[in-house]
């Protein structure tokens, strides 16, 4: 359903001219409208000296806040989200299923694959390609166009309007500021006009699926007249939605996400609300044709005697849907993805008696938070938090390797946010996306869709890790319903491969497996290790969980590839031992491609082709070094098959450092982008090395991220692009200095956990509580003045717990071994080496 983003407080003298705003919006462009409605705030804005953070504020320094509204949506803007709906303030609105394109735009659109006619013409093609790769001398090609298709009705993730939310207020605002509280999911602005102090309080609650508007004054006036106005005036691209009154206090929002063809249909459904039965709300249908906004407002009057009382309080819910449904992803459904009418799957929740008690609802809101964000897990740097200056001026201070009293507070707040923003846009039916559920426009950069040749896999490295196991439920239905089921015709019409399923670099919602044809498609879409790279967290989810009725019934199903089928055959119950045999044996002849090259590099390629200036964005080549295993864990009598077989672990190690000094510092010619830097940074944190490491990590910090500490790309540009992979990569590199355990071969190996690996200088002193490794253990951490203090290993009280030995190492000691067994405990308290 919807996330919101929020901006600015429309709370001006601007209530009689709102339509004629709205309406002449239509002939303008969104940035010339926003031009306008920031003109008409500034005008009534006086900017005071606020010394300190507002007292809504957490005592925990645990948020951002602000001095002054929003302008640039990328930059500035706050997001709030429960997995299904998304909001930011002014409110701009987000429905997660929302997409262009697809079968909803054109009935033949089929995942951007050949037809069944064409597998022979692709079969032969595909042999041609094969043989030239084999018979150049350095395996290269120059084009897979025929392989490739081109992507028609591919389409985009799409922002779904703005709420509008005005007072009938005169004279200058002043005592502004607004805030993101991550304890509690809220995002609030206050603020003081005509002696009426206001507060505003936006959330998106999981547990109803609905978004929340409560405005309310805090000193003794009454809360003036207002009005609520839904526009996609606003929303570049979106057609014009119907807008109707369904009653004194609801609106029907019916539109469509294009205009021609017409597209995936959506609708919200709005009702207002007050604590004060003095209120009187009144939906207002506007003569207007269909077309042309707004089509229906609603408005409250709080006019009350002083004998009878006042209104103080009001509040808007809203709930949003799309008719795509998963489930029709399928040859059983012909692959329409279609579902019931939204507006019907609206009208059957129960919108009246779960959002009227706004106390009731805050705080159900507040307690679910609580649970998924900070029941199981915490992280301390050390930080002191600074709640005499804002966040953007916080931002403008931070130092790349910066010092401790300036950056660690920083540091631990996008930490925090980032896993702030994984709970709230993955917790609905689909995975979060580039842009996680926020998205401004009715097309977006890349689509904002699922790139899997790294992006869709760094928003998932923290989950398991950080106690937020449950969110990665929607990626692998995702996997399971959209990948799979069109993966298994592609496999077979362009592989000519009748077992199992692939994918290609980049997915839409409706199952694009196919080669996209786009310039020369060899670069970038002939990827078909997209499926095997996010089997990763396939295996990763039950290896850190230990869920096996979830492992039968999705993952193994899922899975079934090389060395995850040997780790987790017994506990699939699989009765298919030849399959088993099978893998062995090919596995045993697979070259595991780790060759190092002239220059002492560990090469991309099979042939040593690499160049030393080379500082592309990607690190395909050390996804062994992290987030996989292959190269952090190189055990030769493993992996030592083909040219590796010389090679011992130092070595490799060494050769994957080389590659990582001449891949630069994610500043390259052909991007300027967050991920790079936190991906570099925490192979660095691999290594060890916490110098290179924190610097990375500040380097993104200071380069990447907006004052409102969304990941930006070209952050030189007046209106940049998010991206928001690095706000969930920044979290993963921070626990990868701090913490480590990657995956190993057998589940008879050992298991390596290692504390504090590469804790820098600027966090001398924190803990951690509640971590997870592999096998089903909890770790909780405790360091001060940069040395290891006491470390707490807790295996999961579970039944079925597969015991596995593990060794836990600090500053390059073993501090001991144990196997672990269901419920087991062991604690290391560390006075001196």
């Amino acid at each position: 359903m919807t996330h919101v983003t929020l901006e600015c407080e429309l709370s001006l003298q601007v209530l009689e001219n709102l339509d004629i705003l709205v309406s002449r919006a239509m002939q303008w462009t969104m940035r010339t409208f926003m031009q306008l409605v920031q003109l008409v705030l500034l005008a009534s804005y006086s900017e005071s000296i606020i010394a300190a953070a507002p007292s809504g504020f957490p005592k925990t320094g645990n948020g951002l806040w602000y001095t002054q509204p929003g302008r640039v949506w990328s930059r500035e803007w706050l997001p709030v989200g429960n997995g299904f709906l998304a909001t930011q303030e002014t409110s701009q609105l987000n429905i997660e299923s929302l997409w262009s394109g697809g079968p909803f735009a054109d009935p033949t659109y089929n995942g951007g694959n050949k037809q069944p006619s064409e597998q022979a013409a692709t079969a032969q093609s595909m042999h041609q390609i094969r043989a030239a790769v084999f018979q150049s001398p350095t395996g290269d090609t120059d084009n897979t166009e025929e392989l490739a298709t081109d992507p028609g009705q591919y389409g985009s993730y799409a922002g779904t309007g703005i709420l509008l939310s005005t007072l009938r207020l005169t004279g200058t605002v002043t005592n502004y500021t607004r805030w993101l509280d991550l304890d509690k999911g809220l995002a609030s602005t206050k603020w003081t006009q005509n002696s009426t102090d206001l507060l505003r309080t936006t959330f998106c609650s999981n547990p109803t699926r609905a978004c929340i508007e409560h405005t309310t004054t805090t000193n003794a006036q009454p809360l003036p007249d207002l009005t609520y106005a839904f526009s996609v005036a606003l929303e570049s691209g979106l057609p014009v939605p119907n807008i109707t009154c369904q009653s004194k206090n609801i609106l029907l929002v019916r539109g469509f996400v294009s205009a021609s063809p017409p597209g995936m249909a959506y609708a919200f459904l709005f009702r207002a609300f007050s604590s004060s039965p003095l209120a009187k709300f009144r939906c207002i249908q506007q003569p207007v044709a269909f077309g042309f906004p707004p089509n229906a407002t609603i408005h409250l009057s709080s006019t009350a005697s002083s004998s009878s009382g006042q209104v103080h309080d009001a509040w808007i819910a809203w709930v949003g849907d799309t008719e795509y449904d998963m489930n029709a992803g399928d040859v059983a459904h012909n692959f329409t993805f279609r579902g019931i009418d939204p507006v019907v799957k609206l009208k059957q929740l129960p919108i009246a008696s779960a959002l009227s008690d706004y106390t009731a609802l805050l705080a159900q809101h507040t307690a679910d938070i609580t649970n998924v964000l900070s029941s199981s897990f915490s992280l301390d740097l050390g930080q002191t938090p600074d709640l005499t200056q804002p966040t953007d001026a916080l931002k403008a201070a931070y130092k790349v390797d910066g010092p401790a009293s300036s950056n660690a507070y920083l540091d631990w707040v996008l930490f925090n946010y980032g896993r702030y923003l994984l709970a709230s846009s993955s917790r609905g039916v689909l995975p979060a996306n580039l842009q996680g559920k926020w998205a401004n426009g009715a097309s977006n950069a890349w689509s904002a869709d699922y790139h899997s040749n790294i992006n869709i896999q760094m928003n998932y490295w923290i989950a398991e890790m950080t106690g937020l196991s449950q969110v990665t439920l929607p990626l692998f239905n995702y996997f399971e319903k959209t990948w799979a089921p069109r993966g298994a015709y592609t496999a077979q019409v362009l592989y000519n491969i009748t077992r199992g399923w692939v994918t290609h670099n980049e997915m839409n919602i409706f199952g694009h497996t196919g080669m996209k044809a786009y310039e020369n498609s060899a670069e970038w879409a002939n990827y078909p290790e997209s499926a095997v790279w996010m089997m990763f967290h396939v295996w990763d989810h039950f290896d850190y969980t230990n869920d096996v009725e979830w492992w039968k019934s999705q993952g193994w199903p899922l899975v079934k590839l090389f060395n995850a089928v040997e780790k987790g055959f017994a506990a699939s119950e699989d009765t298919d031992t030849a399959f088993l045999t099978e893998v062995r044996m090919k596995r045993a002849q697979m070259d595991k491609g780790l060759r190092i090259g002239s220059w002492g590099q560990l090469q991309e390629w099979k042939f040593d082709q690499d160049s030393p200036t080379d500082t592309h964005r990607h690190l395909s080549h050390l996804v062994g070094l992290y987030p996989g295993y292959a190269i952090a864990n190189f055990d030769p009598k493993v992996q030592g098959t083909g040219p590796s077989k010389a090679y011992s672990k130092n070595q490799i190690l060494d050769a994957a450092s080389v590659s990582l000094v001449h891949r630069g510092n994610g500043t390259g010619p052909d991007a300027d982008s967050g991920w790079e830097k936190v991906w570099r940074a925490a192979a660095w944190a691999q290594f060890g090395n916490s110098s290179m490491f924190y610097h990375e990590l500040s380097f993104a910090m200071s380069e990447n991220f907006g004052a409102n500490l969304f990941s930006l790309y070209n952050p030189y540009d007046p209106d940049p692009i998010f991206q928001i992979d690095a706000n969930f990569g920044f979290p993963a590199a921070v626990m990868n200095g701090l913490l480590q355990a990657p995956d190993v071969a057998s589940v008879s190996t050992p298991l390596v956990v290692t504390l504090l690996p590469a804790l820098p200088t600027q966090w001398r002193s924190g803990s951690i509580r509640g971590a997870r490794v592999r096998g089903g253990i909890m770790v909780d951490v405790k360091w001060s003045k940069g040395k290891l203090t006491e470390a707490t290993f807790t295996v999961n009280a579970a039944q079925n717990i597969r015991q596995r030995p593990v060794e836990v190492v600090y500053a390059s000691h073993v501090l001991g071994s144990f196997t672990s067994s269901s419920g087991l405990k062991k604690v290391f308290t560390i006075n001196r080496l």
